[in-house]
């Protein structure tokens, strides 16, 4: 038996050195008693995973032992003794001799082989004996108990058994019955062991994991195999524990179920599919396809009325077996409004634009030195809802202009919502805007493929309506228009009219559709636009895209 480290602590040195000596631990009177103890409970440790590892026997498969027959007929019999009642004075002799009618009644049960004891014989002549001379009513004290003829094996389960009248214990002793009770015993005794063993190999099986237990075994009176019973609506026993219920069977305590609807928030901006459904995109991603989207479902636009550029804040939950998406489970804001504000929204085109009448500020919070901004302000004041081109040659330092004006306008009209699209530009020129423009930058640059330029540019613009709509002042400030055209024309189909330069005839139209947004909306909310042209390129493209504006 491994020793303690308690234990070890209690002990004396010299105590200590003779286990040290017993473990074949050297080097002992450099140890002190503490270590000395650590090193003979490693030593310890070693011996004992060198012990060779014993596997418990499994249990054998096969037939139950023919014990199990004895219990069955037990389980039968105990059932007719325990529902008999004791006969009384005022019921007739002949219910109490005829046995024979009782049983006819009764299901056969199955005899078994070899022949009756001696014991049985002579207790079946007594009790013929005792009905003959018991033709009287006996009183209550001296009750018998008529045994049946069909039962052949003794009552191994019956706790309290019938104690036979000072007559019949005179008359069992004289007929030498003394040694068949003896044998009686001895048998009793060795099939109550038998039982015990059967019982524990159950319970043992049951530990394993199996689910079932002693109390649903049902033991079949032919064959010799236990049969199980299944756990009925009318005998359920009442649970005993919080374990153990319905019809034995343990129970499992269920784990609470935890639930992620509603945990987390996210914001988009909608784009409808023609099937009806829609999905929110990303601005980390241009507001092109990307595995963050969010799902919409038919059933939500249509309840919500909403529409492609909505900006929509609400709950989501984990996608389930087979979604491939976050879906929205719950709308909270749409454009920074309620829900219930959004159904009734009159559209963008029905909205009534006004001449610009209040003027954007571009001097103040620390752009006083700014001679671009004090420039701007001075000759060419901008309006909100105004629409506003810069032209000028490549290089010329349109986007300086633009950051300039962008910052102004975010430090001194922080209610105005300002995106910054940036189409078909060189990758360094938009990090270099993300990081000193104080607005949202959306971009697409000249790697990607014209499709996504005007996909970019239409999500823009409608999220821009949207919010219009709801009342919100929104600047946009585009770098360049000209790119911009060139990218509707590629992706035009052709319509057999061709300008100028190659120009499509139909191409030109949602550009000017674009920069002809802008307007300011009677009873508030405004868009303006600013936008980049460029000019003196040598491409006569170029030059009829600009006078098209």
């Amino acid at each position: 038996m491994p020793l303690k480290l308690s234990e070890l602590n209690s002990m004396s040195r010299e105590q200590l050195e003779a286990l040290a000596k017993e473990y074949e631990i050297s080097a002992t009177k450099k140890l002190d008693n503490e270590n000395l103890a650590y090193a003979i409970i490693d030593k310890q440790a070693v011996v004992e995973s060198q012990k060779p590892i014993v596997d418990k026997p499994k249990p054998r498969r096969g037939r139950p032992p023919k014990a199990l027959k004895v219990l069955q007929e037990q389980a039968q019999k105990t059932e007719p003794e325990s529902t008999e009642d004791i006969t009384k004075p005022q019921q007739d002799v002949n219910k109490e001799t005829s046995p024979a009618t009782a049983d006819n009644h009764q299901t056969p049960q199955p005899k078994k082989r070899g022949r009756k004891p001696k014991s049985e014989k002579l207790a079946q002549q007594q009790a013929l004996e005792v009905a003959k001379k018991e033709e009287k009513p006996e009183p209550e004290s001296k009750d018998t108990i008529v045994k049946d003829k069909s039962i052949d094996t003794p009552d191994l389960f019956s706790t309290v058994e019938a104690q036979p009248n000072s007559q019949e214990k005179q008359q069992t002793t004289k007929s030498g019955e003394q040694p068949n009770a003896n044998k009686k015993k001895n048998r009793e005794r060795d099939l109550s062991r038998i039982l015990e063993k059967v019982q524990s190999k159950v319970q043992e099986k049951a530990m394993e994991g199996s689910r079932i237990t002693p109390a649903q075994t049902n033991y079949a009176p032919q064959g010799g195999l236990p049969v199980f019973k299944q756990p009925s609506q009318q005998n359920v026993p009442a649970p005993q524990n919080d374990r153990q219920g319905d019809g034995g069977f343990i129970k499992r305590q269920k784990q609470p179920q935890i639930v992620y609807e509603g945990t987390v928030e996210a914001t988009g901006v909608l784009e409808i599919m023609p099937d009806g459904y829609g999905f929110l995109r990303s601005s980390d991603y241009n507001y092109l396809n990307s595995p963050d989207d969010i799902y919409v479902s038919a059933q939500q636009v249509k309840s919500n009325a909403l529409k492609s550029g909505d900006t929509v804040t609400g709950e989501i939950r984990p996608p389930r077996d087979g979604d491939k998406y976050f879906p929205l489970v719950n709308i909270k804001y749409v454009n920074g409004r309620t829900p219930e504000f959004i159904r009734d929204r009159v559209p963008f085109d029905f909205l009534t634009p006004l001449f610009p009448d209040e003027k954007f500020n571009l001097l103040g919070n620390g752009h006083e030195k700014d001679k671009s901004c004090r420039i701007v302000d001075m000759f060419s004041p901008i309006g909100k809802g105004q629409r506003m081109l810069i032209v000028s040659p490549p290089k010329a330092g349109k986007t300086l202009l633009l950051k300039s004006i962008a910052n102004a306008i975010a430090d001194n009209h922080p209610e105005v919502y300002e995106i910054v699209l940036l189409v078909d530009e060189r990758p360094e020129e938009v990090t270099d805007m993300q990081r000193s423009v104080k607005a949202e930058v959306v971009a697409s640059t000249f790697d990607e493929p014209a499709e996504k330029h005007v996909k970019v540019a239409n999500m823009v613009i409608e999220k821009a309506r949207r919010l219009v709509e709801c009342g919100h002042d929104v600047v946009i400030l585009l770098d360049s228009i000209t790119r911009l055209a060139r990218a509707y024309n590629t992706v035009q189909p052709a319509s057999g009219k061709v300008l100028t330069g190659g120009v499509d005839a139909n191409a030109l139209q949602k550009p000017k559709r674009f920069f002809g947004a802008a307007r300011n909306i009677e009873g508030g909310g405004s868009l303006s636009i600013l936008a980049t042209a460029l000019t003196e390129t040598g491409s006569k493209m170029d030059d009829v895209i600009f006078e098209e504006f």
